[in-house]
């Protein structure tokens, strides 16, 4: 075989997702459950794949998705980020982070139902397993982006570090630069 058609078999294909009420969503049922299972991106809905912004940005960047707005047009990246930075105006700084972590190889998952950005598990990890977890399968790290110069009250600073500290994870603030370099700074729970 020809390295040049070996090299089109191990290309993934491109799969359609169809915006909806403000996210991705992926009909291919093949496509989406392994997307979901083997690579913990979106969430799993009856038939369908859903799948956050940055989520969906991160795919559309690899070429991995396209995506049609619901009038079926075709969206390149610059519309796209158009589209999500007037959906969510702290979208830039959420997707520059969760692209840092995904490059790191590091399962990453929405965090919004937490009240965070981002559940990060350590790598190796799956976090899409049901049932009794050890402690290394839990989250490790809860992350909320925010741009360089940020400022934040300090009832703000003490519920995200509960937050972490109730589920036993780490918090973590990403701080995002002018040139989308992210530092990562732990916060922890500290009683003398």
């Amino acid at each position: 075989m020809s390295k040049r058609k070996k090299a089109e078999e191990q290309k993934p294909q491109t799969v359609e997702a169809i915006m909806a009420e403000g996210r991705a969503v992926i009909w291919n049922r093949e496509a989406g459950q392994k997307m979901f299972e083997e690579e913990y991106t979106g969430k799993w809905k009856e038939d369908r794949l859903e799948l956050a912004l940055v989520e969906a940005m991160l795919l559309l960047e690899q070429g991995r998705i396209n995506v049609k707005d619901g009038e079926g047009h075709e969206m390149n990246t610059d519309d796209f980020r158009a589209f999500a930075t007037k959906k969510d105006p702290r979208f830039l700084n959420r997707y520059a982070v969760y692209k840092d972590l995904r490059s790191r190889n590091l399962p990453t998952r929405t965090g919004f139902k937490f009240g965070t950005d981002f559940r990060v598990y350590d790598r190796g990890v799956k976090p899409l397993q049901r049932g009794p977890k050890s402690a290394k399968e839990h989250t490790k790290w809860i992350v909320f982006a925010v741009a360089e110069g940020y400022t934040f009250s300090f009832p703000e600073l003490s519920r995200a570090v509960r937050l972490a500290h109730n589920i036993r994870a780490n918090m973590l603030w990403a701080v995002v630069s002018e040139t989308n370099e992210v530092h990562y700074y732990q916060v922890t729970f500290f009683k003398p």
